[in-house]
């Protein structure tokens, strides 16, 4: 990693916080004292960010939220990119740290097991009978997802407990893992699941991104969609050719960008076919 790599971290936990509304300012100042840029999620029940900065910007944010005991040793993942991936830094209050609207499902109380990556890729590399249950949004299984896994083409993550309606009856019984990009919405899917009687229900640790870290991608097509300007990732987490449409906010493919339906700044397909 060279002087003017951008690294790029997120993070999250689950956490009792009286005082959220307390550390809104708090943590903006410090992020901009730093000149990092990204989000910073804090609610009654925890935190979530996506932060991008210099190596040292980073160590200093790392360093500075473990001064609260409450944030030790958060999981983090971390990539690399060449530019800044985010426009601003925002810290915001919110309801939850990921929204599902669900006021019984904690993941403090009721969450599915976790596998790791390699023992996920291990169940793959063995044929045994598992269903492998994308929890994502349907802009996000598009840019890629693992093979044969199930899409429940969700507009936005509160459709999810809806959308398991759907799923034949036989597959309460049956072993499932369930995966997102960084692991917080398989933490409330997986309660969800449990609580409308699902048996067997793991969760990928780390997400798709820890999967890409550690396997390199085994039985993903595709790439990641991630949640900042670089649009997607590639299994060695690398930035890919994927644009936003301007107007839409869809992701782009280097297909989808020859398309006649695109015209830069102006139209994409999907807003056409919208």
């Amino acid at each position: 990693m060279n002087e003017n790599t951008t690294v790029n971290i997120a993070g999250y936990k689950f956490q009792p916080l009286e005082d959220a509304a307390d550390l809104i300012s708090l943590y903006q100042n410090k992020c901009d004292e730093l000149k990092l840029k990204g989000t910073m999620l804090i609610s009654k029940n925890g935190i979530n960010f996506s932060l991008a900065g210099t190596n040292q910007a980073i160590d200093k944010i790392i360093f500075f939220l473990e001064q609260d005991i409450r944030f030790l040793n958060i999981p983090l993942k971390v990539t690399y990119s060449k530019e800044q991936p985010f426009r601003k830094m925002k810290v915001r209050l919110k309801k939850e740290i990921i929204s599902l609207g669900r006021k019984d499902i904690n993941p403090l109380n009721l969450s599915g097991e976790k596998i790791s990556p390699q023992d996920l890729k291990q169940l793959l590399d063995s044929k045994e009978e598992v269903l492998v249950l994308d929890t994502r949004n349907e802009y996000e299984t598009r840019v890629g997802k693992f093979e044969n896994a199930i899409d429940l083409n969700l507009d936005t993550f509160r459709h999810f407990p809806n959308a398991i309606k759907s799923l034949p009856e036989e597959y309460k019984d049956k072993q499932i893992v369930m995966y997102c990009t960084g692991g917080i919405r398989c933490e409330k899917a997986s309660a969800v699941m449990m609580k409308a009687g699902f048996t067997d229900v793991k969760q990928l640790e780390g997400g798709v991104l820890d999967y890409f870290k550690e396997t390199g991608g085994a039985y993903w097509e595709g790439d990641c969609f991630v949640f900042d300007e670089r649009v997607a990732l590639d299994t060695e987490l690398n930035e890919t050719d994927y644009i936003y449409c301007f107007i839409c906010r869809e992701p782009l493919s280097a297909e989808e960008k020859a398309s006649p339906d695109f015209k830069i700044n102006e139209y994409c397909p999907y807003c056409i076919s919208k």
